[in-house]
């Protein structure tokens, strides 16, 4: 299954450390890439690839303007999109569905508001609590619950660094 993360209505400025945050996030726990929207950003983008480039993976950062042609061309190839809200369904009640189809995801996080139009779209709105939260942190909290924990297992390939657990201090082997 390919998980990639639609980040909605970037703004220059006022989101760029948030939505590398989002990028790299969706990274660490397993996703393809990432779909940036909204104002086009390529220090982002660089920035995301530059971390790609020295821990590995294949991860991609797409720039695109129109987040509704992204939507219609996923659905329209079969894929499913999770729109992270918190006026959506709570985690609890629908990740097993979520996890059980084997369809590639679309996983949506704004910035600015959201039209509604994205409610109508998805295929499922999800709650990460129904608080104002992170986009960062319902991201993180989805993609552990989908993965169930595998993140801590992940190995990606063409690593140049890579972190070795320790209780008490900073392990990094140089690879290349």
């Amino acid at each position: 299954m390919e998980l990639v993360v639609l980040r909605m209505g970037h703004r220059i400025h006022r989101d760029e450390r948030v939505t590398t945050h989002v990028c790299l996030t969706a990274r660490a726990f397993g996703c393809d890439g990432v779909i940036i929207s909204g104002q086009p950003d390529e220090g982002v983008k660089k920035s995301v690839e530059d971390v790609v480039r020295r821990f590995g993976g294949k991860f991609f950062v797409e720039i695109r303007q129109d987040w509704m042609n992204v939507v219609k061309s996923w659905l329209g190839s079969g894929g499913e999109v999770v729109h992270l809200t918190m006026y959506g369904l709570p985690l609890p009640s629908v990740i097993e569905e979520i996890r059980s189809s084997e369809k590639n995801k679309l996983i949506v996080v704004g910035s600015e508001k959201v039209p509604k139009k994205v409610y109508e779209m998805a295929t499922w709105n999800v709650s990460v609590t129904n608080q104002p939260i992170s986009e960062v942190a319902a991201l993180a909290v989805f993609l552990d619950w989908l993965q169930q924990h595998r993140e801590f297992y992940m190995e990606f390939e063409n690593a140049k660094i890579k972190v070795i657990p320790s209780a008490r201090e900073k392990k990094v082997v140089r690879l290349a």
